[in-house]
């Protein structure tokens, strides 16, 4: 085994340096790992932003200049079935030799497979085909790679808001790294908020409430596979993929609105656009590994989503009960226990 990987590891570094052919080759199959691993891991970046926008707020009013309130929250993201699953076809797998025949298809006589995202389940669908790579041919199979199973994704984060002078709040999250379900989470942001209600004749604490806010988070998701993905169906070192990474940093903007009733019950609700970067890497351990992720490199993107939210607050004397719901391509519910100090 220590010759093999010797052996690959020398004709890597010669891969690198001068082999113009084979670097196509291997170029090629990496172009395709990044589309099926893009399929895969998209729906979770879509849902992070909806994770990370969530429970910034929940009343247009701003707390007192000083005041503190440390907020413990829940959220909850609600996957449709069509993000749990696509559709891929050898159309889809455009790698040919320079001899002719594909780099990777599906095995099996169909030509398309329905295959899991981040979200779903198990899969029974495989990918064949083989890499030329400096005179010698590596076989490839493997299976596509499963997911968590979860419609519904749950995780915590605590919140701390202070007030601050012209009606402004800052508000400040944490959460360091959590793991639900082979799923480790990571979150991290700032928001200021602006009550712009101070501006018009009548602003009594019951009159109607206007803000706006802008806030920024890092929010990163890693999903360690079930089972291993090996490239090679010879079991070599070829490419062993482990986990996959997607972090993704956004920027959220939201006018707001709310309206007390009575000393302990309010409505409040906001519309709201965001702007994610997103960057994926896969872990694991091989010749592969590198090329594939350079290819996943080319995902960065930015994405633009709107939203809208709704939420009530209940008061207490000390605290108060917070629900929100939020409706885009997701659905997604925060819940919040708020203690004013």
């Amino acid at each position: 085994m220590l010759k093999f990987q010797a052996k690959y590891l020398i004709l890597f570094i010669l891969f690198s340096v001068n082999s113009y052919a084979q670097e196509d080759d291997l170029t090629k199959f990496a172009n395709e790992m990044l589309y099926i691993a893009d399929e895969f891991a998209g729906p979770a970046a879509e849902g992070a932003a909806y994770q990370a926008g969530a429970g910034w707020f929940t009343s247009a009013t701003a707390l007192k200049p000083w005041k503190v309130e440390i907020s413990f929250q829940g959220n909850a993201l609600i996957v449709p079935s069509n993000r749990q699953s696509f559709t891929i076809s050898n159309n889809d797998l455009a790698g040919v030799h320079e001899n002719g025949g594909a780099i990777l298809s599906i095995e099996g006589e169909g030509s398309n497979a329905v295959v899991p995202t981040a979200f779903g389940g198990e899969t029974d669908t495989y990918f064949v085909g083989d890499i030329d790579y400096l005179g010698n041919t590596v076989p490839i199979r493997f299976q596509a790679i499963e997911g968590i199973n979860k419609s519904v994704l749950a995780y915590p984060f605590v919140q701390a808001t202070v007030g601050l002078p012209f009606e402004t709040e800052f508000s400040a999250r944490i959460l360091p790294q959590l793991t639900v379900d082979g799923v480790a989470f990571t979150t991290y942001g700032a928001a200021l908020k602006h009550n712009f209600t101070q501006y018009f004749r009548f602003n009594n604490e019951d009159d109607f409430q206007a803000s706006a806010m802008v806030a920024f988070s890092q929010f990163d998701v890693e999903y360690e596979f079930i089972d291993p993905v090996n490239l090679s169906s010879d079991g070599s070192s070829f490419g062993n993929l482990t986990l996959v990474n997607v972090n993704s940093n956004l920027w959220m903007a939201s006018v707001l609105g709310s309206k007390k009733y009575g000393d302990d019950f309010e409505v409040f609700g906001a519309l709201g656009a965001t702007n994610s970067n997103f960057s994926y890497a896969m872990g694991g351990s091989g010749i592969a590994l590198s090329p594939i992720n350079n290819a996943l490199r080319g995902l960065d993107q930015s994405q633009a989503q709107f939203k809208a939210d709704l939420g009530f607050n209940i008061y207490f004397n000390r605290f108060k009960i917070s629900t929100m719901a939020t409706a885009g391509k997701f659905f997604h519910i925060n819940a919040g226990l708020h203690f004013r100090i």
